[in-house]
């Protein structure tokens, strides 16, 4: 390591990079020298690199220069070493890049000790003494080195400022205050610096208290990321255990209903194998029976053709009465039926239930809640694109502009059945789901309901079951000539605020939020719900016919 002590000049047998004495001395092309494993360990941390540069100078070399031994300089230092002269002392250390360089150095600069704040000077050890020494200092403040010293110096009269205007909030010379700033409110840096000292000191404590709260916050959810894991593991055990019970179920039933077939089907090939041999021995005997006939049929002596017919003619009972009754085989085609029937009341089922498990998962939400966007360009961070549902529009109503526009008409629409129509109200939906935070807007004319709704809403029957805001399933804001109301279950809030032709609507499924807003130049709330949803929701319109305008609403 480097010991104190040395002479001056040994400074320049000294590896800029280690600051020791030269070892293995290289010297490269611009001149400068260094230790051979030194220079090398800082060019291969460039291996990267095309180009190679000096770590003093920056000069550049291409390719990267053959490192060669310096004999000379090795014979120096290692003479150097025997009269017992040893390295630079610390406090020698050459100024690198980001240093603060000593402003009095000549040369190659060493690294600056502290600054002073009235000289506007750095200072090395060597050259910080006077300060220390001589009395004409002693009211000289002295401060960590920094380069920024020339931002204390006016750049209109080159003098150091000590004034503060607190009518225009800046730094000023004495100079500056009898000139652009007079008759302004002025006072000593240190003055102002302690009016903000005290208000740094509020500050902080606000800002302390914050990371009080917000350590409070970190731990909380430290803890919630812990339960979450531990209930999400949980979650997936029982959740596997279940499955597991129900696909064992199913391989039960599966099992039971090949073994009833099989067991069926041994039953019944078993019966019809009986019946079949009776029927062979009854075909053989009843050819016997036709053969002994057919050779009566050829005799010439009458007397034994009468004699014999009698016994020969007469059937038995089984012959005259079949014992058997065939019939089409579709026992099976039956059982085939009964489980394609399950499989589908199975899968309306999983899917029901899905949904329902689905919104379950996507419940689980540990964040700290968040704030509601303020501005529209906030709310657009949000926002959704929403598309209209053909199969769920009225007959009354006419899609266009890529289905994001509905109008009433005046004529019923050729729409084929379908079982997600609406049909005695002029409603429709979106055919996205929303949950999450959502954002949308719909610009109106004439008379409508801007809503959201379940997709379970009823689509016949009466106005409380299938209208918009008439039932628990939906949510709607009715807008008509700037005015508007809120409704949910049959349940109307007037709202005294005018509204515009463009709504805004926000949505925080998660944290039951539903927000209406008039959208102009700013954002005005008209009505805020909340609530919990238990399912995911859909965007819709129900319009009214107006005898001014026509109505119409088009997501925007």
């Amino acid at each position: 390591m480097a010991q104190r002590g040395i002479q001056p000049d040994s400074a320049k047998f000294c590896c800029s990079i280690c600051l020791d004495l030269l070892k293995d001395p290289v010297t490269i092309p611009c001149g400068h020298s260094y230790c051979m494993s030194c220079i090398k360990a800082c060019w291969d941390g460039e291996e990267h690199k095309e180009i190679y540069s000096c770590p003093q100078c920056r000069q550049t070399f291409t390719p990267r220069p053959v490192l060669v031994k310096n004999t000379m300089l090795a014979d120096i230092v290692e003479e150097m070493k025997k009269t017992g002269l040893q390295a630079a002392p610390p406090d020698l250390c050459y100024a690198g890049p980001g240093d603060v360089a000593c402003d009095f150095c000549s040369g190659r600069k060493l690294k600056a000790l502290k600054s002073c704040l009235v000289c506007l000077v750095s200072y090395c050890e060597q050259h910080l003494q006077p300060h220390y020494q001589s009395p004409a200092f002693e009211k000289h403040k002295l401060v960590n080195p920094f380069k920024q010293l020339q931002e204390n110096i006016c750049s209109n009269h080159d003098e150091v400022m000590k004034i503060f205007c607190r009518t225009d909030q800046q730094c000023i010379c004495s100079l500056c205050s009898m000139d652009e700033h007079k008759g302004h409110h002025t006072v000593s840096a240190a003055a102002e610096r302690k009016e903000r000292q005290k208000e740094l000191g509020v500050s902080r404590q606000k800002i302390q208290q914050r990371i009080q709260d917000t350590e409070k916050d970190l731990r909380v959810l430290q803890q919630e990321v812990v339960e979450i894991n531990r209930s999400a593991d949980k979650a997936v055990e029982d959740s596997e255990e279940i499955f597991t019970e129900l696909i064992t179920l199913m391989e039960k039933r599966r099992s039971d209903v090949k073994q009833q077939i099989r067991s069926q089907q041994k039953e019944e090939v078993s019966r019809a194998e009986e019946v079949q041999e009776k029927l062979k021995q009854e075909i053989a005997e009843l050819r016997r029976k036709d053969a002994e006939l057919e050779q009566l049929s050829h005799t010439e002596d009458h007397i034994h053709f009468l004699q014999n017919y009698s016994s020969l003619s007469c059937l038995s009972e089984s012959t005259d009465s079949p014992s058997t009754n065939i019939r089409p085989l579709s026992y099976f085609e039956d059982v085939t039926a009964a489980v394609s029937e399950l499989r589908e009341k199975l899968q309306d089922l999983l899917s029901e239930e899905w949904s329902k498990i689905s919104l379950t998962v996507t419940r689980v939400d540990v964040l700290l809640s968040q704030p509601e966007p303020k501005t529209r360009d906030e709310f657009l961070q949000f926002s959704r694109h929403i598309t209209l549902d053909p199969n769920t529009a009225n007959t009354w109503l006419s899609l266009s502009e890529e289905n994001r526009k509905a109008t009433v008409m005046r004529a019923g629409q050729s729409y084929p059945s379908h079982p997600d129509r609406f049909i005695r109200w002029c409603q429709v939906l979106s055919k996205e789901s929303l949950t999450g935070h959502c954002y949308w807007e719909v610009e109106w004319k004439g008379g409508i309901d801007i809503a959201v709704s379940y997709k379970d809403i009823s689509r016949t029957g009466t106005v409380d079951a299938c209208g918009f805001g008439c039932n628990d399933k939906s949510w709607t804001l009715f807008c008509c000539d700037m005015n508007c109301h809120f409704e949910h279950n049959k349940i109307k809030t007037k709202i005294p605020v005018p509204v515009s032709s463009r709504v805004g609507v926000y949505l925080d499924h998660r944290a039951g939020i539903l927000s209406f807003y008039s959208v102009s130049e700013t954002m005005t709330l008209l009505h805020r719900v909340q609530t919990t949803f238990t399912q995911p929701l859909h965007a819709g319109v129900w319009l009214h016919l107006h005898s001014n305008v026509d109505t119409t609403a088009e997501f925007v």
